[in-house]
C-alpha cells in the first residue's frame, strides 16, 4: 500500500513474505497467489506491497534465467502486487523444524552473504514497479555475536564497502537505486541501535543505513526518542522499518506469568529475552533459559524477542510492545519530513505461537495479516497520511 505523506512523498508499507517461507521459485510463486493476492483482497486495495523473502536457491534461479525473472513479474503485475524492498535477513532454511541460530549463517565475513546480497539487489532492480526508482534490502547486523572479533568485523565491512561499489555500479546500468540496510537484533554483533552508530558511520551513508525492526528496539529496552535522536546525529539514515511487537512480561517472578511465557518458548526460532535494572541489561539467547535457569533478574519486566501479532497482543498477564511501535512510527512520519520510506509488517511466528493463538488454515493466516496491515494503515493515516488508491 502506498501513502502520500503531507512534505509530497510516498511512503510504502507492505508485509514480509517470511512469514509463509519457501525455499524454491515456484514456492515462491505458490505464495502470491495463496496469500499476498487474498491479503490484498481481504483489504480491498487494488495494489498490495509485499517485502519478499527470497531464499539462496530461488535468488540462483532468478539471477541466472531471465524468463524466470520475467515470470515472477508478471505473476506479481496479475495478482495487484509490488516489491520495494526484499528481506535479506535469512539465507536460507527458515521454514525448517529448528531455525535457530542458523539464521545468521552466513555472516558478513563469508563472501557468500556478499554475493547472495548482491544477487537480491539485482533482482530488486528488476522487480521495482516503473514508478518508483529505489528500493531497499535489509540484512543481518553482521553476524551473531559468539566468535565474531576484529577480524571477521574487518572481513565484513571490507565486504559491505565492496557491495556498495556494486550499488553503485547497479544503478549506472539501471537507473535504480537499491540502499541496504542493516538491522539490529539482541544477540547480535550490531545488537542495538547504538551499536549500529560506528560501523555505518565507516560505510557510504548513500548506500548503507539502519533497517529499524520495532521488536527488537523493545526487546533491547530501548527508547525511540533516544534512539532516533542519536541516530540522527550521528548521520545514520534509516532506510527500512519493520514494524512488529515483542513479548512482554511485568512480574516475571508471578508463577502466572511464568506458565504464561512458557508457553511462547517453542523450539523453532530462538526468542532472546533481555531485562533492564538501571543502566544495565541483562540478557538470555532463549526464553527458554531466561524461564530454567537463574540469568536473569525476575524483580523487573522482561521482554522476549517473539513477533506477537501486531494486532492481537498475548492475553493477560502478558502484553506487547505495541506502544513501542506507535511512538517509532511517531517520530519516523509525524515530522514534517518521513525519516523512512519503507515500513514492513514483520510477524513471521504465527505458527509458533501457541496453539490457541495460531491461524487453524489459510484463510485465517490470511485474515490475520491484513488485520495487522489494517492496524498499521490506521496508525499511518492517523499521523496525517493520505493512503493511495
Amino acid at each position: 500500500m502506498r501513502f502520500r505523506h503531507p512534505d509530497g512523498s510516498t511512503v510504502h508499507l507492505a508485509y514480509c513474505t517470511n512469514v509463509h517461507p519457501a525455499e524454491t521459485l515456484d514456492g515462491v510463486l505458490a505464495q502470491l497467489s495463496t496469500y499476498c493476492e487474498p491479503v490484498r483482497k481481504n483489504l480491498g486495495v487494488e495494489r498490495l506491497g509485499i517485502g519478499l523473502w527470497l531464499a539462496r536457491d530461488a535468488a540462483r534461479v532468478l539471477t541466472s534465467e531471465p524468463a524466470a525473472l520475467r515470470r515472477l513479474c508478471t505473476e506479481l503485475d496479475r495478482r495487484g502486487l509490488e516489491v520495494v524492498t526484499l528481506n535479506g535477513f535469512p539465507y536460507e532454511g527458515f521454514g525448517a523444524q529448528e531455525v535457530k541460530y542458523r539464521v545468521y549463517k552466513p555472516d558478513w565475513a563469508d563472501l557468500e552473504r556478499l554475493e547472495y546480497t548482491s544477487d537480491l539487489a539485482r533482482i530488486l532492480a528488476e522487480l521495482l514497479p516503473s514508478d518508483v526508482t529505489e528500493g531497499t534490502v535489509s540484512t543481518l547486523p553482521l553476524g551473531w555475536r559468539t566468535g565474531f572479533g576484529a577480524a571477521a568485523a574487518a572481513r565484513s565491512h571490507d565486504a559491505l564497502v565492496e557491495l556498495a561499489g556494486r550499488l553503485d555500479r547497479l544503478e549506472s546500468e539501471t537507473g535504480r537505486s537499491v540502499r541496504l540496510a542493516l538491522e539490529p537484533e539482541p544477540g547480535c554483533a550490531v545488537e542495538t541501535t547504538a551499536d549500529a552508530l560506528v560501523p555505518l558511520s565507516a560505510l557510504p551513508g548513500h548506500r548503507m543505513g539502519l533497517c529499524l525492526d520495532t521488536c527488537h528496539l523493545a526487546t533491547s529496552f530501548e527508547e525511540p526518542a533516544v534512539a532516533l535522536a542519536a541516530l540522527q546525529e550521528a548521520g545514520v539514515a534509516i532506510p527500512k522499518v519493520q514494524l512488529s511487537a515483542a513479548l512482554h512480561a511485568d512480574d516475571p517472578l508471578d508463577p502466572a506469568v511464568r506458565s504464561a511465557l512458557g508457553a511462547f518458548d517453542e523450539p523453532r526460532f530462538l526468542h532472546q529475552t533481555r531485562a533492564r535494572v538501571g543502566e544495565v541489561l541483562h540478557a538470555a539467547d532463549d526464553l527458554g533459559p531466561a524461564l530454567t535457569g537463574d540469568v536473569l533478574p525476575g524483580t523487573v519486566p522482561w521482554r522476549a524477542h517473539f513477533h506477537v501479532p501486531l494486532h492481537a497482543p498475548p492475553a493477560p498477564p502478558l502484553s506487547s510492545t505495541l506502544d513501542v511501535l506507535a511512538q517509532s512510527l511517531a517520530l519516523l512520519v509525524g515530522g514534517a519530513t518521513p525519516r523512512s520510506r519503507h515500513f514492513e509488517v514483520e510477524t513471521y511466528t504465527w505458527q509458533a505461537l501457541p496453539p490457541a493463538g495460531r491461524p487453524a488454515d489459510e484463510a485465517q493466516l490470511v485474515d490475520g495479516i491484513a488485520a495487522e496491515l489494517a492496524l498499521a494503515r490506521d496508525l499511518l493515516t492517523g499521523l496525517g497520511l493520505k493512503e493511495l488508491p
